[in-house]
């Protein structure tokens, strides 16, 4: 069976890590048809936008993408591309493992979770005005279908793959209405998987635990803007942006994306870890039923970080190619 995805390289590292990503992709003998469009730094400029319309509506067609970094521009009227993406393909529930790898610097240790962030709303649904010369306005919106939805989504997760406890973070305590208001949803879902440990945790208190003891943790499930905020946190208990793979899926559509930038300063250079780009592409193939090779995927990387191969922020001196090549030839192997 061939699969057809479409292939976003993005601008700055993303054509590299996307290229490495590829090779991997590819050498689990799962057959791709890449549909490679561009967006990003390079279009803006010919086109005047970083998202033409028609990579959206060849995402929606197909229904699957994988995506490089693709830097937005700062302080102009354009939205984030990520944003955009994810409300105009309704991407509801951002899902981001943070496991730590042999080889990759960490103080810590067991460290097993995955964040599940609603993706749609919250402060980041860009509704916002200014009140007169000296003040802005931003709403917080939270609705009681994408709380729902998402709970469920980080519950049905952690029944599937046998998870032990899922952990609902929260400002409930200040923001009465609007967090109460996912709180009581989060506690709604709860109800429905009684095997399910369910504990919640106010957002400070959580990000305190997170760096204190974070094997404590396995599912959590949070509003937008602390999704954002704490799965960084938990990227750099395990080792950096540079091994955080990310999903954004929706009812008709998913993009598998690395959430770190796109690093211009280093573009070009061979210098960029392909890391997490590859380890999105190992979700994109579990999206895909393709779970054996997911696994070896995973058991690949792991095994090339254990043999000292890696780029130069986790301490090593290969190249992005160099990594990419040598998790390939693991996997034909």
């Amino acid at each position: 069976m061939s699969y057809k995805v479409v292939l976003l390289p993005g601008d700055g590292i993303g054509p590299e890590v996307t290229a490495a990503a590829v090779e991997v992709l590819e050498a689990t003998g799962v057959d791709f048809e890449w549909i490679e469009l561009e967006a990003g730094a390079a279009v803006l400029e010919r086109e005047g936008t970083p998202l033409p319309q028609r990579v959206i509506n060849q995402i929606k067609e197909i229904g699957l993408a994988l995506k490089g970094p693709i830097t937005t521009p700062v302080g102009t009227g354009f939205r984030s591309v990520n944003v955009t993406l994810r409300q105009e393909l309704d991407l509801y529930a951002n899902v981001r493992p943070a496991r730590n790898l042999p080889g990759v610097p960490s103080r810590y240790t067991g460290v097993d979770i995955v964040i599940f962030r609603e993706n749609t709303e919250d402060l980041y649904a860009g509704v916002e005005h200014r009140v007169g010369k000296d003040a802005a306005e931003s709403i917080k919106i939270i609705t009681r279908e994408a709380s729902i939805r998402i709970c469920e989504a980080a519950f049905s997760f952690a029944r599937r793959e046998g998870r032990r406890k899922v952990t609902a973070v929260h400002k409930a305590n200040i923001m009465k209405l609007s967090d109460g208001l996912f709180l009581e949803c989060a506690r709604q879902v709860a109800a429905q998987y009684p095997e399910i440990e369910f504990e919640d945790v106010i957002v400070d208190a959580a990000c305190m635990k997170l760096v204190q003891a974070p094997e404590q943790f396995d599912v959590m499930v949070m509003p937008n803007l602390y999704g954002d905020i704490v799965s960084d946190l938990c990227a750099g208990l395990v080792g950096g942006l540079g091994v955080a793979p990310g999903a954004n899926l929706g009812v008709k559509a998913a993009v598998f994306e690395a959430v770190h930038g796109s690093a211009p300063q280093i573009a070009g250079q061979n210098l960029a870890n392909p890391l997490a780009l590859i380890l999105s592409g190992a979700m994109l193939l579990g999206h895909l039923g393709e779970v054996e090779a997911a696994q070896s995927v995973r058991t690949a990387v792991a095994r090339v970080l254990q043999e000292g191969i890696k780029t130069p922020d986790l301490g090593g001196r290969a190249g992005t190619r160099e990594v990419g090549r040598a998790i390939a030839e693991a996997l034909k192997k």
